[in-house]
């Protein structure tokens, strides 16, 4: 038997899956074989789902049971200190890395929201257009960078934020002479 605490919070991580793969609760029903009002109840934390209804909602949302009844360890981190942020970078640019990526945010499970320092050296580049599931928002602390989004090309500068849906076909490259750097913050975590 679930916790009322675990039902809340399983129907939340189902609510916001659907709502990030752009289904409405007549979708998910349909594709789950339950009820709209059944399936509004589970997200809601008002209804126990039986294992076999979970599974049928997980296979629709393309989730794993895992993610949906993860709860943040006691190992996570609260604060990641500056210097002490894992770092990776991507790609290169003559000797320079292409984009270096400074994970903001403690990695565990349970967390929905993934936020990053992207820095993107004077002609670096994110290595083409990528699709995935999800939102994401930036805003461009240093330098400008070329976004393009759907195929649509706009330029970004110091202080300038976006947001769109990760679904959408999206790449940047940085055109300046000085490095980039954008605070990106995506959910689901993508990397």
């Amino acid at each position: 038997m679930l916790s009322p605490e675990a039902l809340e919070r399983l129907g939340a991580s189902l609510r916001h899956a659907r709502r990030m793969r752009g289904l409405r609760l007549k979708d998910l029903a349909a594709i789950s074989e339950c009820s709209e009002s059944m399936l509004s109840k589970i997200e809601t934390g008002r209804a126990v789902p039986s294992l076999a209804l979970v599974r049928r909602i997980v296979k629709g949302l393309d989730v794993s049971l895992h993610d949906l009844f993860a709860q943040p360890t006691a190992e996570v981190p609260l604060v990641h200190r500056i210097g002490g942020r894992p770092t990776v970078a991507v790609g290169r640019v003559g000797a320079l890395p292409s984009v270096m990526l400074e994970f903001l945010m403690p990695r565990g499970d349970g967390l929905m929201l993934e936020a990053n320092i992207h820095t993107v050296s004077p002609g670096g580049s994110s290595a083409g257009a990528t699709s995935h599931v999800g939102e994401e928002f930036g805003y461009v602390l240093d330098g400008e960078l070329d976004l393009t989004v759907d195929g649509d090309t706009v330029r970004i500068k110091k202080g300038d934020s976006f947001a769109f849906r990760s679904e959408r076909p999206h790449s940047y490259r940085n055109p300046g002479n000085l490095p980039a750097r954008v605070l990106w913050v995506n959910t689901p975590p993508t990397y």
